[in-house]
């Protein structure tokens, strides 16, 4: 059911990892074992830490590409009775054949065979939509950025009206920065619109967004896991709208330099930001929030299912938010039922 993915024996060998001790051991129609965790993913630099991680653990896992993968719908089995899925909204800019779309249905398929997901399709659906996104955060009382939203170029240039310029013109799923184009003016937009100067969506939706300006040109980035807060990090990207913190974005070519700190971001904060990933059945990602400088108002902007850990976290943290993660992840195994 999973073309493209290792046998668990062939995967072991290369991952290093082991069958873990004392679990116990669940068996595929064909007699394999089902592994403790298998993780479904597109980008294998970003997972490689995860992957180190579980395999120094001695964690059961399996590493499942989605590139090549194939899925019969009739098929009753999962992978793994926990799974991780570790698609990243950004996979578009990397695949003009990306599995955004295609994982939605796969994990669907997976959590009604009986397999415990984390970041299942419900995250992964508010993941892949920034108006519902912006939408759920507002519908906690949360402050956003003055937004309109459109499915059509053609009306792109009227949902600016009654925003204040500067704004931007975002894609409904973004990641890395991508698919977001600021205008200066109303005249701007409408010349750029006119030329078709306008930035592509692979959904057909786009926001109409006033920009934020945001005070001293950082953004706060509020980890949580299980719900609750993990670590807050000030990401400031020089005016640029790419703020992935993690070792591959910053080491990518051409990337512009990303300054970050650790970040103590409050009580006030930190519970709204549990929140919304609660309320958006987000097992872990990343809440992002920016004070607005006009008024001093934290306006929360993006919900980011993928936590792309921040780059030298002994350096920036002091701790390895992937060692929480896998204590986290082995608790979870122990408590799936075989």
């Amino acid at each position: 059911m999973s073309g493209g993915c290792l046998s668990p024996a062939a995967r072991l060998a290369i991952e290093g990892a082991t069958p873990s001790a004392g679990r116990p051991v669940a068996l595929l129609p064909d007699g394999s074992t089902l592994a403790d965790i298998a993780l479904l993913y597109e980008h294998p630099e970003w997972c490689r830490p995860l992957f180190s991680a579980l395999a120094a653990r001695g964690i059961d896992y399996r590493a499942i590409p989605a590139d090549g993968h194939v899925i019969d719908p009739a098929d009753p089995t999962p992978p793994a009775r926990l799974i991780f899925n570790r698609i990243a909204m950004s996979s578009f800019l990397r695949e003009p054949d990306h599995p955004v779309f295609y994982a939605q249905a796969v994990l669907s398929q997976w959590a009604g065979a009986g397999a415990r997901i984390l970041n299942g399709a419900q995250a992964m659906a508010i993941d892949a939509s920034k108006a519902r996104q912006l939408a759920l955060i507002a519908s906690l009382g949360h402050a956003i950025p003055a937004t309109r939203v459109v499915h059509r170029r053609a009306d792109i240039v009227a949902a600016a009206e009654g925003l204040a310029f500067p704004l931007v013109v975002k894609a409904n799923i973004g990641g890395s920065g991508a698919g977001i184009i600021r205008y200066d003016s109303a005249d701007q937009l409408r010349e750029m619109a006119a030329d078709n100067m306008l930035p592509d969506s692979i959904d057909r939706v786009w926001l109409v967004q006033e920009y934020v300006p945001a005070r001293g040109g950082v953004i706060t980035r509020l980890e949580t896991m299980a719900g609750r807060f993990l670590y807050a990090i000030d990401v400031d990207g020089g005016g640029g709208f790419d703020l992935c913190p993690a070792d591959a974005c910053l080491a990518a070519p051409g990337k512009q330099a990303v300054r970050i700190q650790a970040a103590n971001p409050g009580a006030e904060l930190i519970a709204a930001a549990e929140r919304i990933a609660v309320a958006a059945g987000l097992d872990i990602g990343g809440i992002e929030v920016m004070i607005d400088d006009r008024d001093g108002t934290p306006r929360f902007y993006d919900i980011n299912g993928f936590s792309n850990f921040v780059a030298n976290p002994l350096d920036v943290l002091g701790w390895d938010p992937h060692e929480r993660l896998v204590d986290w992840l082995e608790t979870l195994i122990e408590r799936v039922p075989a």
